[in-house]
């Protein structure tokens, strides 16, 4: 029998670890899926990341009598084809071996959150309002540095028109919102706590709105600086005012608001370190670059704590925040008119950057590299944005136009990579959007979740585990590194002992190249500063 590659290894030891859960899940009696039997379910941005986990777990745990996905046209496809490729993702793999009429419980629902009333025709408002026992709005623009209007349509308008639209239903039992921890990481309240409550806003959602849907989109560019002043970009921003379109607008609903930290790959579930390519943009982006031997550079703080909890964490807190609103208000522990924030959090616990660092460099870690790495794979990692800015074009800018040079005279075409100038050039436009969060650091409280936690029956903490508490960051980094080869690298988690030995003398490579690299640029510029004394003396 052919030896298991070490990848392979690690990840059905993993899913071995899953036994136990499914023979619980396979009961169908724990109080959260009794909850959701038989329930229909209206969901906001079913076709992102998050959503796509969430929809999963969904039909893997739970009886659900429906699921409409809100979804518009995209790329010239239709909602009803955009859907069909939504589930051919591996996500639903595990599920359609074991359901395999899964998709006849979704149904797409044309419509867009960016647009008045969801962009719902009357009658799918109506007939889905009179349906619906459930609403689940995470739809937004996560583009971190994206123009203010587009924010504020889609993340404060969008969560105005959703709350409009939960009020119309006739049997809701909760409507739940998606936002993030970071909403009020603001530059004032850095080192502070953040507390699981709604902090005052510097504009009304009303007035945001209003310009944004009357004032020149170049006008409202000019003065982004000064409204979305301390906050570190549009996002958070813009998630701050949608949150006070919950407090203000939303009171007289059953209604709960979970907000993650940064979210990646799964830990377990549906399958170990399962990510699609929208985790590009963010660490997971950086592992991969880190991993291929593409970055070397990135801004960091390596003693500050990293708040980031896998999908699967994050889906099950949002799955049980509902069913724990609706049973705290029937008991009458919780007032009619408030409304409970859940963080999911591991500030009491979170990693730092640099022991994230240590295990990736790690020779266990190592022993998982991917064939499909082109350079040696090491990391610089600095906080200072002037030492950034030189090592990035040492390391990438320099080597890129290289690269490009001779891609050029050889007429070499590389698909994924048209040119290595624009890519490492989207690349320190990440470290920029991202250093803010990698320099600094929050304090989130999460005790609404810890008690949520504690409310749960045994069996539910079995099945939607979402205590951070029992995550083991040293092995998690390992399965989402084997994750993102898996599922964005696609590699075949093969050859990776191969890989490991091709790293050592790549490394040797390495060094021979920069220390004739060193020597050659220190060789230009002394012929550069000969010139110039020449011209001027």
């Amino acid at each position: 029998m052919e030896k298991l590659d070490k990848a392979q290894q690690l990840e059905l030891e993993v899913l071995q670890r899953q036994k136990f859960m499914n023979a619980v899940i396979y009961e169908k009696n724990s109080p959260i899926q009794k909850f959701y039997e038989d329930t229909s379910i209206f969901l906001t941005g079913g076709a992102g990341f998050l959503g796509k986990q969430l929809i999963e777990k969904l039909l893997r745990a739970c009886s659900v009598k429906k699921i409409y996905v809100l979804l518009r046209p995209k790329k010239d496809k239709t909602i009803h084809e955009r859907l069909k490729d939504m589930l051919e993702d591996p996500v639903y793999d595990v599920v359609r071996q074991r359901q395999p009429n899964f998709a006849s419980v979704l149904e797409a629902v044309e419509g867009d959150v960016a647009e008045l009333r969801m962009g719902l025709t009357d009658k799918d408002w109506q007939r889905i309002a009179e349906e619906v026992d459930l609403v689940i709005h995470m739809a937004a623009t996560v583009r971190f540095d994206g123009p203010l209007q587009a924010a504020t349509v889609t993340n404060v308008r969008g969560t105005r028109e959703c709350v409009t639209f939960a009020k119309s239903c006739k049997k809701l039992k909760c409507f739940t919102y998606v936002s993030t921890a970071f909403t009020h990481a603001t530059e004032s309240r850095i080192d502070t706590v953040l507390e699981e409550k709604f902090y005052p806003c510097t504009i009304t959602p009303e007035d945001i709105i209003h310009m944004a849907e009357t004032m020149d989109s170049k006008k409202i560019d000019e003065i982004t600086p000064e409204i979305i002043k301390g906050w570190p970009n549009t996002y958070t921003f813009t998630k701050a005012i949608a949150e006070e379109v919950i407090n203000t607008s939303a009171r007289d609903l059953p209604v709960c608001v979970v907000k993650p930290p940064v979210v990646l790959p799964a830990y377990y579930e549906p399958t170990p370190g399962w990510a699609d390519l929208s985790v590009m943009y963010g660490p997971s982006g950086i592992t991969i670059g880190i991993g291929l031997g593409v970055l070397h550079v990135f801004s960091v703080e390596i003693d500050k704590k990293l708040n980031m909890v896998p999908v699967d964490y994050v889906n099950n807190a949002i799955i049980t925040a509902p069913w724990d609103t609706c049973e705290r208000r029937s008991k009458g522990t919780l007032p009619k008119d408030d409304i409970p924030i859940l963080t999911i959090s591991s500030s009491k616990r979170a990693i730092v950057w640099d022991f994230m660092s240590s295990v990736i460099r790690s020779d266990d870690c190592r022993r998982l590299a991917s064939p499909l790495a082109v350079w040696y794979c090491y990391l610089i990692e600095t906080a200072n944005p002037f030492i950034c800015w030189i090592l990035t074009w040492f390391l990438h800018y320099i080597p890129a136009y290289m690269a490009d040079g001779v891609c050029a005279v050889f007429g070499i075409k590389i698909k994924e990579i048209p040119s290595f100038r624009k890519f490492y050039q989207k690349v320190y436009k990440m470290s920029n959007v991202f250093g803010y969060f990698f320099r600094n650091e929050w304090f989130f409280a999460d005790d609404n979740l810890s008690d949520m936690i504690c409310r749960m029956s045994g069996k539910d903490r079995d099945i939607f585990n979402c205590d951070i508490n029992t995550i083991d960051y040293g092995q998690y980094i390992k399965i989402m590194c084997i994750g993102l080869r898996k599922y964005i690298v696609k590699d075949g988690l093969k050859d990776s002992e191969k890989a490991y030995k091709r790293q050592r003398w790549l490394a040797v490579v390495h060094y021979v190249f920069m220390a004739l690299y060193i020597y050659v640029l220190y060789y230009f510029m002394y012929l550069a500063y000969k010139t110039v004394e020449y011209i001027v003396f």
